[in-house]
Order: structure tokens, then sequence, then C-alpha cells
């Protein structure tokens, strides 16, 4: 019984719950950043390199399945051994969207976070020992 009572103490402690927290929230997260690159940012990337479709760039290796795809996904289905460089160039350009998207909302929540923050706490008022302390200090200066 003490290994399920030292698991349920390990589960719900503050760190894993956030962390739970945390990857939930980065799934749906996900989905939004993906969209904003897939819908907004690739369209414009798009039209800015003439309409390349970077995802259909591959060199064949080897000619015995034929020579004649269109796309990438015709040459896969034909069992064509390809070297699909573009989709790799799109997974970089993706991840550089990505981290770029990221980069703009962690320096906007920090943003907000400095506006949030209030100005300094007053002091603390002396203590009473400190109160005394300084009526001697100025009994003795006054003398």
């Amino acid at each position: 019984m003490s290994f399920f009572k030292e698991f349920k103490e390990f589960a719900t402690r503050g760190n894993v719950m956030d962390l739970a927290v945390g990857v939930i929230i980065g799934g749906a997260f996900q989905k939004i950043v993906t969209s904003l690159v897939d819908n907004i940012f690739m369209p414009i990337l798009g039209i800015v390199t003439g309409g390349i479709n970077f995802k259909d760039k591959f060199y064949l290796l080897n000619t015995s399945k034929g020579t004649d795809f269109p796309s990438l996904e015709k040459a896969k289905e034909a069992g064509a051994p390809v070297f699909a460089y573009g989709a790799f160039i799109q997974s970089i350009i993706d991840f550089v969207l990505i981290a770029f998207c990221i980069f703009l909302l962690v320096k906007f929540m920090n943003s907000m976070r400095k506006k949030k923050e209030e100005a300094p706490a007053a002091p603390p008022a002396p203590t009473n020992e400190e109160k005394l302390l300084m009526e001697i200090r100025d009994a003795l200066k006054n003398k």
C-alpha cells in the first residue's frame, strides 16, 4: 500500500500538476501557432517566393520506377526512391516561423508582466527595539 501512497504524493505534487497544465496548454497553443504559420505566414511567403511549393521539391535517386512524377506524393506512391530536400527546407521554414511567433508571444507576455508589476513596497515599519535605539541615538545627539 505504501507504493500507491508514494505515487499519489508524487502525482499530486505541485510541480507535476503544473507540468500537466503546461503540456495541455502547449498542445492547444501548438494548434494556434501552426494555424498562424500555415494560414497567414506561408501564403505571404508563397507570394514573396513566386508561389514556390517547397514540399514538392525532390530529386529522384533512381529512375527504375519512372521519371515523370508531378509531385513528391506521386513519386512516393510509385515507390520511387527520392531525396526530398524540399520537405526539409519547408520544415526549416516552419521551424523559424514558429520560433519567431513564440518569441513574439513571450516578448508580449513579458511586457504585460512588467506593466503589472507594482511599485516596490514601502519598507517595513521599525520594530520597537529600533524605535528605542533611534530615541537613544537622538537623545545622545542632543546632549
